[in-house]
């Protein structure tokens, strides 16, 4: 009987009430403004490093939904929002890790092979590989949206949570959600296991080959030329790994607040920081920086 009532009963919920961070409501206001720096210079930044590229020869992310949750109360998210919300999450994310995993590639050949440089990195191939990591996130996490969209959700419609998770979606269903799990894990093993291992990869043989050169001057250009990409590894992979092994392993351990600020972090960290680094060490973005700023026309690099 409760079976034919179930069946009978439309269990997708029409919104969720996204609660910002369990714990600490009392605080959303002040939280509130270091988020709201980050997206700031998230967005001027590389809107600034996009002009600067254009000039001189990607960004979505969730923050606003959370500044409407910690300054105007504004929690409600429809199911439908919800489930896009979470598409461009995992999208961008996946795909961000691709393009940490290309330039890795590109320190590699750059460095171990640079005489051939602009023969193996030709431009078809440089849109070939931009796509197909595209296509990898895109294709990846369409059907984790579709185990989420398919659950019967009948727990409430509160989510713990300033923006869509998908495992906090998930646990709101009183049906199986073991393939969002078991499919959760596996795309995050082929985006992020993949990417780390062909980083690890090209940073071994560089660093092999950058130990060979008989020049210090040499060694040093040549681990110059790494450094605001090893810096940007760290800002994207270093609050993921903490989520990942939260979501599995320290769920009874760490405060939820302390996972869901991370959780932020790890989306906003990322575009906030690489233009601020690759604005420093980037010799030519510098220069086109200070000559912007300078009201100068002269394309005369400046001296670091």
């Amino acid at each position: 009987m409760i079976m034919k009532m179930l069946n009978k009963t439309d269990l997708t919920p029409a919104s969720f009430l996204l609660t910002g961070i369990p714990g600490l409501e009392d605080l959303h206001l002040w939280i509130s403004f270091p988020f709201c720096s980050m997206y700031v210079v998230a967005v001027v930044g590389n809107c600034g490093l996009l002009y600067l590229i254009c000039c001189e020869d990607s960004l979505h992310s969730t923050i606003p939904k959370a500044l409407s949750i910690f300054w105007f109360h504004l929690k409600e998210i429809s199911f439908e929002e919800c489930l896009v919300q979470m598409f461009f999450i995992y999208t961008f994310t996946g795909m961000e890790s691709g393009v940490l995993m290309l330039m890795a590639l590109d320190r590699y050949v750059a460095i171990c092979h640079p005489l051939r440089y602009a023969t193996i990195l030709t431009n078809p191939v440089i849109a070939k590989a931009g796509l197909a990591t595209f296509l990898r996130g895109v294709l990846l996490v369409i059907p984790l949206i579709f185990f989420t969209k398919r659950l019967p959700y009948c727990r409430g419609n509160i989510i713990h949570h300033t923006y869509c998770d998908q495992l906090s979606v998930a646990k709101l269903s009183c049906g199986n959600i073991k393939a969002n799990v078991v499919y959760g894990l596996m795309v995050a093993l082929l985006i992020g296991g993949f990417d780390i291992l062909c980083i690890t990869v090209s940073y071994t043989m560089i660093l092999r080959a950058v130990v060979s050169l008989s020049s210090a001057e040499a060694r040093q250009k040549a681990f110059s030329t790494c450094t605001a990409h090893i810096c940007a590894i760290v800002f994207s992979y270093s609050p993921a790994f903490f989520c990942f092994f939260f979501n599995r392993f320290g769920s009874h351990t760490i405060p939820p607040s302390c996972h869901i600020i991370v959780a932020n972090i790890y989306l906003l960290l990322p575009p906030t920081m690489n233009p601020i680094v690759y604005g420093v060490k980037t010799k030519q973005i510098r220069d086109c920086v200070i000559r912007i700023l300078s009201g100068s026309k002269d394309t005369k690099s400046y001296s670091t």
